[in-house]
């Protein structure tokens, strides 16, 4: 049996005072739907969370499920210091389109 892999994500909206940690099989095509408010009554729509600004991949959906699960625990702070690890600036790392900026 092969597993699919995942990715987990966190999405903040223009002033970065609210985040939204997600998991899923295709991160451009989630990011797109958070961007057009595919889901017009979601978090992501209602706070304007369109960029995504920190991701991680893994080889397996059901490892992802865990880690987001996990992330979703902690407090703002230490999300926001996971974030800074990668990506000081929270510059948009995945767009619409593609992966804007590898992070490592």
């Amino acid at each position: 049996m092969r597993f699919k892999s995942g990715y987990i994500y966190i999405m903040t909206n223009k002033h970065k005072t609210t985040i939204y940690v997600g998991v899923t099989s295709d991160l451009i095509k989630r990011v797109a739907e958070h961007k057009t408010h595919k889901f017009n009554a979601s978090f992501t729509a209602r706070y304007n969370l369109e960029y995504c600004v920190y991701y991680e991949c893994f080889d397996s959906i059901v490892v992802a499920i865990a880690r987001e699960k996990e992330i979703k625990k902690w407090r703002r702070e230490k999300k926001d210091n996971l974030i800074n690890s990668k990506n000081p600036e929270w510059k948009e790392v995945v767009d619409d389109k593609r992966f804007i900026l590898e992070l490592k």
